[in-house]
This record gives C-alpha cells, structure tokens and sequence, in this order.
C-alpha cells in the first residue's frame, strides 16, 4: 500500500536548521510530484513547497522562499526539505503529500 513516512523533525533555536525526509513506498515514486504541507496550532494547513517529478522544478510559499530547499532522490524514494534560518512561525506538523495521500507529520517546534 502507498505510504510517505516523514522524519526529522524536532526542537531547534530561532535561526537554526533541519532536515526533514519524506520516504515514499507502494507506488512508482518517479512518477509523481511530491509536496510538503503544515499546519500549525488554531491554523489550516498550508502549502510550503512541492518538486516535480525529475526535481528540474521546486515551488515555495512566500513566508519560506531563501529559507527553504526541497530536493529529491529518486533512487531513494525520498523527498527532503532543508529549513535554515528557521524562526518561531515556523512551527507546525508538516506532512508530506503525493495526490490524496498524506504521510503522519513530523512535528517541527521553533523556540528559544
């Protein structure tokens, strides 16, 4: 059955980094763009970024652009987003999506 299983988040400082990974089984992983989504407390989920297919093409909200980068290893099955520069608005669960597929989220908490 398809699954996205997203990992790395965590607690992180004001202006810190992390890596979070989307692993993708059950379906051909090459063949879909792949998006990443969050939703913070009282809030709806939002867009943050999505990557096509061959990963030539990336799109970002613009509370992330210059601070965000998503990529992808099709060889792995795996969608990354590399969050720098990351500040408290930046907390939420973020989840990965592919189509009506959701993964669980991983929670990621901005505070000093």
């Amino acid at each position: 059955q398809v699954q996205l299983v997203e990992s790395g988040g965590g607690l992180v400082q004001p202006g810190g980094s992390l890596r979070l990974s989307c692993a993708a089984s059950g379906f051909p992983f090459d063949y879909y763009a792949i998006g990443w989504f969050r939703q913070a407390p009282g809030k709806e989920r939002e867009g943050v970024s999505c990557i096509t297919t061959s990963g030539d093409s990336t799109k970002y909200a613009d509370s992330v652009k210059g601070r965000f980068t998503i990529s992808r290893d099709n060889a792995k099955n795996t969608v990354y987003l590399q969050m720098n520069s990351l500040k408290p608005e930046d907390t939420a669960v973020y989840y990965c999506n592919c189509g009506i597929y959701w993964g669980q989220g991983t929670q990621v908490t901005v505070s000093s």
